[in-house]
């Protein structure tokens, strides 16, 4: 009887033994899961503070915070340090920049960073395009055969009545296309309305600025060349005229002031 009392006595031991480490190691587990919430919940409060240094174009600042997370893993900041490259919110755009920060959000899953990276290398392969409208466009698609006006040539009078109606008849076709070149120059402002949708959303607003400037400018060109090309036209006609008025009203002053011609004259 001793025997079976000490043997459970012997297990009763035993199994106090045995709770003891189980309850140490479940302590240790919430200890460590506590700790890891500390820093996550830091991390949050730190990204939120981030994003409303951001919102209130507090870039240098915002920056700062951003690259401290980003460096550290955090996902989101990751992400907001490559937009602040890619728009130039850091200072200044740097593209090879913006790309190491999606690619590492990407890496982790995040949607805008890998849409982010598709569209630099869309960008990339439409590179030719988007400094066409930033820097190279010249109007020259919107003068086609039906807006081009060649300006007329006028002698400085003309005599005969023939002579009148052609140069009259040419004045007025040219007038005519004149017109529907300013007409169609007017409804084609302002000039970032050309810019194809595939291309104007791979701008950023640093280029998209640098192209209305530029299509500001060729709009403006335009706009004075045909209104001095028209100068010059109406100039020549109206020299033409006085002219060939001069020239009827003293023709016609000689008509009437002749003496009459004789009958007998043959």
């Amino acid at each position: 009887m001793k025997t079976v009392l000490l043997c459970a006595a012997l297990l009763c031991g035993a199994s106090a033994l045995a709770a003891e480490p189980a309850a140490k190691s479940q302590a240790k587990a919430g200890a460590a899961k506590g700790a890891a919430a500390a820093p996550s919940a830091n991390a949050a409060a730190e990204l939120a503070e981030a994003d409303a240094l951001f919102a209130k174009k507090a870039y240098p600042d915002a920056l700062q915070k951003y690259t401290k997370l980003a460096n550290a893993g955090n996902v989101m900041a990751q992400q907001h340090l490559g937009e602040m490259y890619f728009y130039g919110e850091a200072g200044a755009i740097d593209m090879d920049k913006a790309a190491q920060w999606f690619q590492k959000a990407a890496a982790k899953g995040n949607s805008v960073a890998i849409a982010s990276l598709e569209l630099m290398k869309q960008r990339e392969a439409r590179r030719a395009d988007l400094d066409y409208w930033i820097a190279k466009y010249d109007g020259s698609d919107l003068r086609t055969t039906e807006y081009r006006c060649p300006a007329p040539r006028f002698p400085a009078m003309s005599k005969v009545n023939e002579e009148i109606d052609y140069y009259s008849g040419k004045m007025k076709d040219w007038e005519a296309c004149h017109n529907r070149w300013v007409k169609h120059l007017n409804a084609s402002l302002p000039l970032t309305k050309r810019i194809p949708d595939d291309i104007a959303k791979l701008l950023t607003k640093d280029e998209s600025d640098k192209a209305a400037a530029h299509l500001k400018d060729v709009g403006d060109r335009l706009a004075e060349d045909t209104k001095v090309a028209g100068k010059l036209v109406i100039a020549d006609f109206d020299a033409w005229r006085a002219g060939t008025e001069a020239y009827v009203k003293e023709h016609n002053e000689m008509v009437k002031n002749a003496p009459p011609r004789d009958p007998d004259d043959k």
